[in-house]
């Protein structure tokens, strides 16, 4: 099965169609302020209404409030909900929207229990561990440590790049690969040619 690209991070309207017409099958939008790539209302609606058919728009949320996503939901097209926090399977499923739910992968993080709290989730985005950092920290985390035969599809994210992709997907087979500062000039500004090559790296993994 051909493993889906998404490109998290996005602020500008050439960037996200940059990333489409080089192969991206998603873009993420952040609604969280603290986040240098955090896109306010009327950036992501403008972003949203330039994209083309058949594009998936994420908008990830870090503990926000149910009335502040009802809010986000409001004003933009959102196909599918990301949460980065301590949300609760229950607070997530509320917005009747899908979900993702975003792990912070260390050695003690059972994978297992959360496939089976979060079971109604589309999949489990696995992400770097990093103290007081919801994620984007840039770092990759310890592939061995995702178990086999998960009960949720697998979205891999942490410190992937063209590097290092085609090697994340040999290893792990994961539904989809999630990319930010990786193809990245600048935080919120992303690079045509890195995600080129980061595209082409995932092709390569799956070879």
């Amino acid at each position: 099965m051909r493993t889906r690209v998404k490109i998290c991070g996005i602020t500008r309207v050439e960037d996200a169609l940059a990333a489409i017409e080089l192969g991206a099958d998603a873009i993420g939008l952040v609604f969280y302020e603290s986040s240098p790539r955090h896109v306010q209302l009327h950036q992501a609606a403008k972003i949203v209404a330039a994209l083309p058919p058949f594009v998936s728009v994420v908008g990830l949320f870090v503990d926000a409030t149910a009335g502040q996503i009802r809010e986000v939901l409001t004003h933009v097209r959102l196909d599918v909900l990301q949460f980065h926090g301590d949300e609760s399977a229950e607070f997530c499923r509320q917005f009747n929207t899908p979900y993702l739910k975003a792990v912070r992968v260390r050695l003690e993080t059972n994978l297992v229990q959360y496939a089976t709290d979060y079971a109604d989730a589309r999949a489990l985005l696995l992400d770097a561990f990093a103290e007081g950092i919801p994620g984007g920290t840039g770092h990759s985390f310890d592939w061995s440590l995702i178990p086999k035969g998960l009960t949720r599809p697998i979205i891999l994210a942490g410190g992937l790049n063209a590097g290092n992709v085609t090697e994340a997907i040999r290893q792990v087979r994961p539904y989809a690969v999630d990319v930010s500062g990786g193809v990245e000039r600048e935080k919120g500004i992303k690079d045509a040619d890195k995600i080129a090559a980061f595209i082409r790296g995932v092709g390569n993994g799956q070879v």
